[in-house]
């Protein structure tokens, strides 16, 4: 594995779960592969799950780790090409990459869509000059259209917990104030098809989402009717995908957090979210307090994604 920024870089499924299963019975067992080695995490966005666990990962396998916070101490960047920079961006991101890559060995970058363009979003325009420029593997910590570290950690706890070898698993909209990106539900979708689980995405209209990414997903418009006999419920918002609402809230509807009454037409489902999560708009105290929560679980084993994803990489590259 060169780079990692989507499922289809993981090879196959059920190898990857269970090389998941195996470092987490002894996460320190390659504690010595890493030696000598730098990971470089840059984050253009804030962070708490994805900054601690892939830390983490880093040390628990031998390696050194450096962060970076583009906008917190270090110079602003200047992303477009042929621009004039008279502004207040004083270095160009086709000098840092470089320079960023020859002080470490492989590099993690957290960039968000950012809602401006939908064309620079969806292909990747940050994540992608990080690896033509860099020289080294680069991993995605969630970018405009993916986050691939928190579905393969959504994968590993939904094969901890199911009950049934085909699960049914339902991905629903849910209220937010703010315009959330595409990246979870989209990433979350395609891991998800890879199973060849029963998958059903709930959402008002207008909502859909890239059919690239929700592929041959069950789309049902009325939530309750989604729930019924689920075996795990994800929770997530996101903003208008379509044109030309790109980016915007079209919805605001409380109808849709998820309470115990939405919960309990389930078959005694489990409850899935990324964090963070706003409560008692995208779900309830009830539900994300209650045992069948596992967003705690879920959380604990972004560790343990992150840590497959380097220990290939490592392997792979040196």
């Amino acid at each position: 594995m060169k780079h990692f920024t989507s499922v289809h870089d993981i090879g196959d499924l059920n190898d990857a779960v269970n090389e998941a299963f195996e470092l987490k019975q002894n996460v320190f067992r390659h504690n010595t592969l890493g030696k000598n080695k730098t990971l470089l995490a840059i984050f253009f966005n804030s962070s708490l799950r994805t900054r601690l666990s892939t830390q983490k990962a880093a040390l628990n396998l031998g390696m050194n780790a450096i962060v970076l916070d583009v906008n917190q101490g270090a110079w602003k960047l200047e992303t477009e090409r042929g621009v004039i920079m008279d502004g207040d961006k004083p270095e160009h991101i086709l000098e840092a990459i470089p320079v960023m890559g020859s002080y470490c060995d492989i590099i993690g970058v957290r960039s968000f869509a950012g809602f401006e363009s939908k064309k620079d979003d969806y292909d990747e325009k940050i994540l992608n000059q990080f690896i033509k420029y860099s020289g080294k593997p680069v991993f995605s910590m969630e970018a405009a259209t993916r986050h691939p570290l928190q579905s393969f950690a959504d994968l590993i706890t939904i094969e901890e917990y199911k009950k049934t070898k085909r699960p049914k698993i339902v991905m629903s909209w849910a209220p937010h104030p703010k315009s959330l990106p595409q990246a979870v539900p989209n990433s979350f979708a395609e891991w998800i098809n890879k199973t060849g689980y029963e998958f059903v995405i709930t959402h008002p209209e207008g909502y859909e989402l890239d059919r690239q990414f929700t592929g041959n997903a069950k789309i049902e418009y009325d939530q309750n009717r989604a729930f019924e006999g689920a075996d795990f419920v994800y929770a997530k918002n996101w903003a208008a995908y379509g044109d030309p609402n790109y980016g915007k809230i079209l919805s605001m509807d409380k109808s849709w957090t998820v309470d115990a009454k939405k919960m309990a037409l389930t078959n005694n489902a489990y409850f899935m979210h990324c964090l963070p999560v706003r409560r008692n708009m995208i779900v309830t105290d009830e539900v994300i307090e209650s045992p069948q929560s596992i967003v705690i679980p879920e959380a604990a084993n972004r560790v343990i994604s992150a840590q497959v994803v380097l220990k290939r990489l490592l392997t792979d590259n040196y």
